[in-house]
């Protein structure tokens, strides 16, 4: 921006103990150091967790030291990018594309049936921090995906069933700027445009709240036997879940990532992702 352009733009005076001047001096810190906060602060207040799932850009030094010295008994797991991170494996300081090219030239990479993809796992050393590395792909040509734990007893399939709920967090993204209008405020008022949020994410948890109760499909009578109990799948999301099973094998003829695949088509695709909506905010409302 200009000289003018700051000058010109809009100004609030707020009071130091007001929560608006918190959320500023929170908005000039940076993402690491902020989730580390809320982190902390959730801590604090008695949640407890096993598993903190992160995306490859937070996956980093800072994120696996501070796991490592909670004594709340929860672990790490996540994304890896191929970049230049230095991790020792058999001795050697190497790369997450080196560690890879070692497990292939040793034949250390299996194919998971379950999973329908190949993968391989380490026991590194990551800056004096014993962690276990996956990396996996969808088909021979595909693209190589890291995870990183902290728990080195964690299995490959049951690391990638874990991560696999973080997709809720898309589900929401995709579904609350679609009918909730997240993102969508016009005010110049950094306060207003946190009040906007929160009140989206509100209204999403209580949307989500109705649907769960009004979705429950018990065997024999209500609460008589909460083991025979499930949360009743509907029919749009069994849809859903077939159309995934296709893609995927249609992904493994191509010789291309599933993942990539499905986001091109879901992304690029507006009638198709009207289609592919689980609809779940409707159906509660």
């Amino acid at each position: 921006m200009t000289s003018k352009e700051t000058q010109e733009r809009y100004h609030k005076q707020r009071s130091k103990a007001c929560q608006g001047q918190v959320r500023v001096w929170e908005y000039s810190q940076s993402k690491i150091s902020r989730m580390i906060g809320m982190i902390r602060l959730a801590i604090a207040q008695g949640i407890r967790f096993d598993y903190l799932l992160i995306e490859s850009w937070f996956t980093c030094y800072e994120w696996v030291h501070f796991i490592f010295t909670r004594r709340i008994g929860c672990h790490l797991l996540g994304m890896i990018k191929a970049g230049k991170t230095l991790c020792v494996f058999n001795g050697k300081s190497m790369t997450n594309s080196q560690i890879v090219d070692e497990l292939r030239k040793k034949r250390k990479m299996k194919r998971s049936k379950l999973l329908s993809c190949f993968y391989g796992e380490a026991l590194v050393d990551f800056k004096g921090m014993k962690v276990k590395l996956f990396f996996c792909k969808t088909s021979h040509k595909g693209k190589w995906h890291g995870l990183l734990t902290t728990n080195t007893k964690l299995s490959f399939e049951e690391a990638y069933k874990i991560y696999s709920t973080r997709w809720t967090i898309e589900v929401f993204f995709k579904e609350a700027k679609q009918h909730l209008g997240l993102g969508k405020c016009q005010s110049q008022d950094f306060d207003a445009q946190i009040a906007s949020t929160t009140l989206c994410m509100l209204q999403y948890n209580l949307l989500s709240i109705a649907k769960r109760f009004t979705g429950y499909e018990t065997m024999g009578e209500l609460f008589r036997q909460a083991q025979t109990e499930t949360l009743e799948l509907t029919l749009n999301e069994r849809i859903w879940l077939i159309i995934l099973q296709i893609v995927t094998q249609i992904a493994e003829l191509l010789e291309t990532d599933a993942e990539l695949l499905i986001r091109k088509l879901v992304s690029e695709n507006e009638k198709l992702s009207k289609m592919l909506n689980l609809n779940s905010i409707r159906q509660a409302g």
